[in-house]
């Protein structure tokens, strides 16, 4: 419970200040999808086109974030739902801050991804990163469905944990049918066309 004595403070300067000093809006694109589709490779492949046009951007991953801001939380369902609310505080945070922020994690539960876009509001962007759970499997970077497959790992989303696939995202990213340069190219365009950021000007 929020105590009586605290006080909301509002900032001396405007969104509308800093959406004109950064030069584009902010917004959040809320990557989910399975461990190992590719949603911090896209994600980090986005940052790097958007930051190599002057945008004023960042990148909350899901295992970095466990290192610091929520390493004390496991991988239970309370520990998941709980998880997500913080990323959606802090993603919002960013947003005031006038940033384009992209956070990858996998957020399995609709409720949840409902919650953030509830906090964040219409700069709220849904991109479900959509590769088939057996691609997944084969990718396995870091051993995890093996693992998880032998009972090692619990609630593990996929195998041991469900995963809620979103029901009308902003952008449905299908990384099998093609490469991350594509994909990534594929999210700015549709922040040109959306208007958050300015089309390139031809030559």
């Amino acid at each position: 419970m929020i105590s009586s004595n605290i006080v909301w403070h509002n900032a001396a300067v405007s969104s509308n200040e800093r959406r004109a000093q950064h030069g584009h809006h902010a917004c959040v694109l809320w990557y989910t999808g399975l461990s190992g589709s590719g949603k911090s490779t896209i994600a980090n492949a986005v940052d790097r086109l958007l930051f190599e046009r002057g945008c004023h951007t960042t990148i909350l991953d899901g295992d970095n974030v466990r290192h610091g801001l929520n390493r004390d939380l496991g991988f239970d369902e309370v520990s998941r739902i709980e998880n997500i609310r913080r990323i959606s505080e802090v993603s919002k945070l960013m947003l005031d801050a006038g940033l384009i922020v992209g956070t990858a994690f996998i957020s399995p539960f609709m409720a949840d991804r409902a919650q953030a876009r509830a906090l964040i509001g219409s700069t709220f962007i849904e991109v479900f990163v959509d590769t088939p759970l057996e691609e997944c499997e084969k990718r396995d970077p870091k051993g995890l469905y093996q693992k998880a497959r032998k009972g090692e790992i619990k609630h593990f989303t996929g195998i041991s944990s469900p995963y809620e696939a979103p029901v009308a995202p902003e952008l449905h990213l299908r990384t099998a049918a093609q490469s991350i340069e594509a994909t990534a190219a594929e999210v700015v365009a549709y922040l040109e066309r959306m208007q958050f950021i300015a089309p390139l000007e031809q030559d």
